[in-house]
């Protein structure tokens, strides 16, 4: 086994201190009884029941929840029918065009984004009354629209190399296409459904700039709420918010990391 030089640890160290001595200082700060990042004081856990009794930060992170679980489930659903409409029907009238819609929102600026989504919902609010508001649902629509194209990309690499053999002999035995896609397919191609599905929820939990544009009155996400108040400063209570959410991702990694050991044994 190769042996890494001095060189390659000093940049790996400098690496990972980049990443993480920021989100480790965030968690350290959360116990710090002083509002001051530049103050230590002591020990405390006050910033954690703040948390539970800040109403407003509350419903900030459910909507932001609510927003990312929708999302990531309905753009699941459209990215597999798109890759399965490219990989598996061949060439048809209009593959070329249907190609270029589906790819768009990877290369166009959010702020483009969220100004033509926001023009639209207008102008069918002038022609038929809906939305009758901005909220939850616009900010979820135009999120599914980003986020469909990133699935798309993930279940079309993988049915590009799904062996096809599996599914013809599902066929040869008598089963309907309906069957041998819910039955062999799906399960075959889970888990980059389940990345698709992660990597949606991820992008819609953490925009700002398409919700700015298509949140309305009580339909405020947690990044908007944390951009809005970081004129003031950055709360403490937001650290621990913060600190809440590296904990479950970090016991989310290690029983995946752990999962994925014992599969290799």
């Amino acid at each position: 086994m190769r042996r890494l030089s001095s060189f390659n640890i000093t940049g790996l160290i400098l690496g990972y201190a980049f990443l993480y001595i920021p989100i480790l200082t965030v968690v350290i700060l959360s116990f710090n009884e002083s509002m001051l990042v530049t103050t230590w004081t002591r020990f405390t856990l006050k910033w954690y029941r703040s948390l539970l009794e800040n109403e407003g930060l509350i419903d900030a992170v459910f909507a932001s929840l609510k927003i990312a679980t929708m999302t990531a489930t309905l753009a699941v659903i459209l990215g597999t029918l798109a890759a399965v409409t490219m990989v598996r029907f061949g060439a048809f009238k209009g593959r070329t065009l249907f190609s270029g819609l589906i790819s768009a929102p990877l290369i166009m600026p959010d702020i483009m984004t969220g100004l033509a989504m926001l023009m639209m919902f207008v102008s069918t609010e002038q022609l038929i009354g809906w939305p009758s508001h901005r909220g939850v649902m616009t900010i979820a629509i135009a999120h599914i629209t980003l986020a469909t194209a990133y699935v798309y990309l993930i279940i079309q690499a993988r049915l590009s190399d799904f062996d096809r053999s599996v599914e013809e002999a599902a066929q040869d035995l008598g089963a309907r296409p309906t069957k041998v896609f819910l039955v062999i397919t799906l399960p075959m191609i889970a888990p980059s459904l389940i990345s698709g599905w992660l990597l949606a929820f991820a992008l819609s939990l953490d925009d700002l700039v398409i919700a700015s544009f298509l949140s309305g009155p009580g339909a405020t996400t947690l990044p908007m709420l944390i951009f809005s108040s970081i004129r003031l400063g950055v709360s403490p209570e937001i650290n621990a918010l913060a600190s809440i959410i590296v904990f479950i991702i970090s016991i989310g990694v290690l029983i995946a990391g752990l999962i994925t050991w014992r599969r290799q044994r």
